[in-house]
């Protein structure tokens, strides 16, 4: 069975039980009304007999006056003895009324309505003992008929009934028309997640016109907002596999070019097993990269906490990147502050020294790298700044991304060492220490990194922000 029809028959089914309900409630609150009118009318007549009832002298009971009832009311008096001694209008000698109303009401010593059956018709009797010096002398039954009763009973059932089945089948007929309505997108949902598994079409969307704060707005939004995030997901994971390739290409086309050259010369050359070692170590050093990135996008980079002076990790780095810069760029040494940073050691230090020399590839002849430490209000801030032509506006929201390497006319080596994954390691262990890494640069001062991470509090256990797989990703912005 559909949704649509489950609900439609859920739905229906909780109105029929209402509606039962309902018509239960109306049936006993009739029925009591009119009950209720017949009590009333039997009380009226009893009252106004009784008032006209006395008692002669030879103990029997007399009207004084000829009273006007109901033409519905039946009325008896009847003595202890059993004997009927007096009917409120003329009977026929056969007449059914001229047995007691109500047999076991004669015996009764208080006023009590009884419902009873007088020649298989309903009646409704009233009966009220007579005292006389407080003995019991007769006893006065007033009847009406309760076939009006009767009657409107079974037309209430039958129009009940009636009305009921029409009100579900309308209930029905509604309900599945409008679950037909609000069920329609979700047809689209289904329609489009097949025509993306058959036509692995990630482009598609799911147009809806309705308000987005109900639930199937809310559930086509998230699927949409779904289907872009595998279309990013899947972007990225193709053009990962293009640039790994791309990346591999080369080391190994030299490898094999070596390797056939050695085999065709028949001796192993010296030049040529050096070329085909750094190649290797390329190959070696790309490959390390890539798991370290891909621990750190998946939230698992191995983190061994603890207390860092940042400031002697910095001094120590900066004096291994005098080596690399050699005499081609000037190394300055700012403001440093004494931090200390709850944090692996060994992966801060691979932040530094990439971005440092990350400064030294794209810093000019003869320019210069300043690197300065300083912390306020609970963060510590490390600078890199080198001068230059600056990066361009539209690379710099690139510069975090796996691969990307800005305008190769900036970059002093020509070698091509780098693999453009130094930026984006870095972002990735700043932000599973709870910190964030920031860019500034323009053509006149050059380009400034900046580092902000939390100081360690007394247990050494500041709040690391354990990064979600695919979230808060460095992207290129088409």
């Amino acid at each position: 069975m559909s949704l649509r029809a489950r609900l439609t028959v859920f739905y229906t089914g909780v109105l029929g039980v209402v509606l039962v309900f309902f018509g239960l409630a109306v049936y006993i609150l009739i029925s009591q009304v009119l009950l209720r009118q017949i009590d009333d009318t039997l009380d009226r007549a009893a009252r106004d007999l009784l008032f006209v009832t006395r008692v002669d002298d030879t103990g029997h009971f007399v009207f004084t006056q000829r009273v006007s009832l109901d033409s519905s009311v039946i009325s008896q008096v009847w003595d202890v003895d059993g004997d009927l001694v007096a009917v409120g209008q003329t009977l026929e000698p056969d007449s059914p009324f001229r047995n007691p109303l109500d047999p076991e009401g004669l015996d009764l010593s208080l006023p009590q309505y009884r419902n009873v059956l007088i020649n298989e018709r309903p009646f409704r009797v009233l009966s009220i003992p007579l005292p006389l010096n407080g003995q019991q002398i007769g006893t006065l039954q007033v009847a009406s008929s309760m076939a009006i009763l009767t009657a409107a009973r079974q037309d209430l059932i039958e129009f009940l009934m009636i009305l009921s089945a029409i009100a579900v089948l309308i209930a029905g007929f509604i309900g599945w028309a409008g679950a037909r309505r609000a069920l329609a997108p979700l047809s689209s949902v289904t329609n489009t997640a097949l025509q993306i598994t058959r036509a692995d079409d990630l482009s598609k969307r799911i147009p809806f016109s309705g308000s987005p704060d109900d639930e199937v707005g809310q559930l086509i939004t998230a699927f949409n907002d779904t289907i872009s995030r595998m279309e990013k997901l899947f972007s990225l994971q193709r053009r990962f596999l293009a640039d790994v390739g791309h990346e591999l290409r080369t080391p190994l086309t030299v490898i094999r070019g070596n390797i056939d050259l050695m085999r065709r010369e028949g001796v192993g050359d010296v030049e040529f097993l050096h070329s085909i070692e750094q190649e290797v170590g390329r190959l070696t050093r790309l490959v390390e990269d890539l798991l370290i990135l891909a621990q750190a996008e998946s939230g698992r980079l191995p983190m061994e906490l603890r207390r860092i002076e940042l400031d002697t990790l910095l001094l120590e780095v900066f004096s291994q990147a005098r080596v690399l810069a050699g005499d081609q760029v000037e190394m300055q040494i700012g403001e440093i502050d004494q931090v200390i940073v709850c944090g692996d050691r060994d992966r801060l230090k691979q932040v530094a020294l990439n971005l440092i020399s990350n400064a030294i590839k794209y810093t000019p002849k003869g320019g210069a790298i300043r690197a300065a430490l300083s912390k306020d209000q609970g963060k510590a801030y490390l600078r890199v700044h080198n001068t230059g032509e600056g990066i361009p506006a539209e690379e710099l929201p690139h510069i975090f991304e796996r691969f990307y390497r800005g305008d190769k006319a900036r970059h002093r080596d020509e070698d091509g060492a780098g693999f453009g994954l130094g930026l984006s390691i870095a972002f990735w262990i700043v932000r599973n220490h709870g910190g964030t890494i920031e860019a500034e640069s323009s053509k006149k001062t050059g380009t400034t990194f900046v580092v902000e991470l939390p100081l360690a509090g007394a247990d050494c256990l500041p709040a690391l922000k354990e990064v979600e797989p695919g979230a808060a990703q460095p992207e290129r912005i088409s």
